[in-house]
């Protein structure tokens, strides 16, 4: 579960190279300013986007409070752990046979496949010696401490719908000519992590340059309640609200942060944050037992995935999908690669994210082969904008669905 001591600090590396761009450098260099004019230094801080850093240390509650007082930090939070947003037992699971998602976003119908595209995945890991990897550059990095690899099965899975290759003749992948990825194990081969890791993986996918990232995980609040008072032997209430102020100002680091890598967008396009909006919902017992999309995936800049399922009227919301996502994708049934060879079905919004992760790498080269600007803004409003309802089953709210059942390009943009 982790230290209560442990903590993350966001730092802008940058900082201080732009207070001495806007004011006393054109001091020193009188000539450079009279070159570029007397806005020139402001003009040019500007334009020096955040470089963020991240140190971990343990400190007391005062030592963290101090260290928001030095000029080039811009958070400081306690690493409270995440989880893997677990697959649902599904009837479905059993009865796949094919890749219906494929054809349900028109992965299959699209002139695209994502080449020169570079995605994130940030989960339990991959296979890398599994055939729908195969011929691809993979770049691992584990931040878990168990190694590369993949013990648990879900970022192998994930991996496979968004850029997977075909398996014995069969599609899995929704963007197949993807082929550069970098992997981030951020959770252990039991589905659990730290937002300390977390982080991490995300300042090193903006490094790395990548123009999608899937997240198909969450903050683990109720684990944090539960480790508090079992293990920490805290009363209920004073561990809801330690783990509530965790959540929270977490919630808001992972802003800040995400927000310094879309000021990057100037100089490399941006990426594009997608993440699972959760299984905790349980439409079976009641239609109004909904809960509400989870961490990251209510996070400024995310597009937040539901999960559809096939019913006899049409697609429907999965039972266990958290309600107010940004879109929504096939989540039931999924098939795809099974971590030692092979394929397995498995269903959850887990499921949808990868979908959507990969319709975006292929709405990231539509972009680039049309007229408007290639970067993170255009693809995010193309792939919300281009969300259908065709093929929806009658009585399905917008705040199940979102903008609807996301769907692939099929021309170039512009």
């Amino acid at each position: 579960m982790g230290d209560l001591s442990r903590y993350v600090i966001l730092r802008d590396r940058n900082a201080d190279l732009r207070k001495r761009v806007t004011g006393e450098a054109f001091v020193e260099a009188p000539g450079m300013a009279g070159m570029l004019g007397e806005a020139a230094g402001p003009r040019l801080g500007a334009m020096l986007p955040p470089g963020p850093e991240l140190d971990m240390a343990d400190l007391t509650a005062h030592e963290a409070k101090d260290a928001l007082r030095q000029g080039d930090v811009v958070g400081v939070v306690r690493s409270i752990p995440t989880a893997l947003i677990a697959p649902k037992d599904n009837p479905a699971n059993a009865a796949a046979t094919d890749t219906w998602g494929i054809k349900a976003v028109r992965a299959d119908a699209s002139p695209f496949t994502g080449a020169g595209v570079k995605v994130a995945v940030l989960d339990t890991g991959i296979d890398a010696t599994h055939p729908a990897f195969s011929g691809m550059l993979l770049v691992q990095q584990d931040f878990t401490g168990e190694g590369d690899g993949d013990a648990n099965g879900h970022g192998t899975h994930c991996a496979g719908t968004i850029f997977g290759r075909d398996v014995n003749g069969q599609r899995i992948g929704v963007a197949r000519g993807v082929g550069e990825a970098f992997i981030g194990k951020v959770l252990s081969a039991s589905g659990s992590g730290t937002s300390e890791m977390m982080f991490s993986a995300l300042k090193r996918a903006s490094e790395e340059r990548v123009q999608v990232i899937s997240m198909s995980l969450g903050f683990d609040f109720p684990g944090l309640v539960k480790f508090l008072i079992e293990q920490e032997d805290f009363p209920a209430d004073l561990a809801t609200w330690i783990a509530l102020e965790g959540f929270r100002t977490n919630l808001a680091m992972f802003n800040a942060l995400m927000n310094m890598i879309r000021q990057q967008a100037v100089f490399d396009g941006g990426t594009v944050g997608i993440a699972a909006s959760g299984n905790e919902s349980r439409r079976e017992i009641h239609p109004n037992y909904e809960v509400g999309a989870s961490v990251p995936a209510v996070a400024e800049g995310c597009i937040a995935v539901g999960a559809f399922q096939q019913g006899a009227a049409g697609l429907r919301i999965a039972d266990f999908s958290n309600t107010n996502p940004d879109i929504a994708a096939p989540g039931v049934g999924v098939l795809s690669a099974r971590t030692g060879g092979g394929l397995v079905a498995l269903s959850g919004t887990s499921m949808a994210c990868p979908h959507v992760a990969g319709l975006a790498a292929l709405w990231w080269e539509a972009t680039r082969a049309g007229a408007l600007p290639a970067n993170a803004g255009t693809v995010t409003m193309r792939l919300l904008s281009s969300a259908t309802v065709a093929g929806i089953a009658p009585g399905v709210q917008v705040a199940d669905r979102g903008q609807g059942l996301a769907q692939a390009p099929l021309s170039p943009i512009g």
